[in-house]
């Protein structure tokens, strides 16, 4: 009889989990619709070594050596993708005609920019490194073995809607 027991309960906790909870909608493409994702406070501290910790193990699979996060390549990304945020429209240039080069120099990083990224989406962080990962220029700056640091930050909209900029670059004295 306790046996019957067990097994009603654990049926019962089976199908609670099967309740309709967070269902993905499907647009009539029959694809996944695209869901907001918002940032919160606790993410905010983990979505950059979400990252990091996603570049670096795509980096080691290609035998290039791992990245690591430089403040002053993560402020001119932080100002970056604010500044898209304010034009508008996902690009190289900012509002006051800057260059990724001109941004990095203007934090005083010493080393050499390597490249950057960046994205206008509603997606993750890793959704969005996909995407650049899917694509041979944006994969070339995250996997090119003379970048050494990099730098991560977004802006995120009350849409929802988040502009994201990694910049990488080559340490100074390392084949400068």
């Amino acid at each position: 009889m306790r046996a019957l027991s067990v097994i009603a309960v654990c049926a019962s906790l089976a199908l609670a989990a099967c309740g309709t909870g967070n269902q993905i909608k499907v647009g009539s493409d029959g694809r996944p619709l695209p869901q907001v994702y918002k940032i919160d406070s606790a993410q905010e501290a983990i979505i950059p070594f979400r990252l990091l910790d996603s570049v670096n193990a795509l980096r080691n699979a290609k035998g290039a050596a791992p990245l690591q996060f430089n403040a002053q390549l993560n402020a001119a990304a932080a100002t970056h993708s604010r500044d898209m945020s304010v034009q508008n429209r996902p690009w190289h240039f900012g509002s006051d005609g800057s260059s990724p080069l001109d941004r990095v120099q203007r934090v005083g990083y010493t080393g050499r920019l390597v490249g950057e990224n960046i994205s206008e989406t509603f997606e993750t962080e890793l959704e969005t490194l996909s995407a650049w990962m899917a694509e041979a220029d944006t994969r070339d700056i995250i996997m090119d073995p003379q970048a050494h640091e990099i730098g991560f930050a977004w802006f995120q909209e009350p849409s929802g809607k988040i502009w994201w900029t990694l910049v990488t670059g080559s340490e100074a004295g390392l084949g400068n």
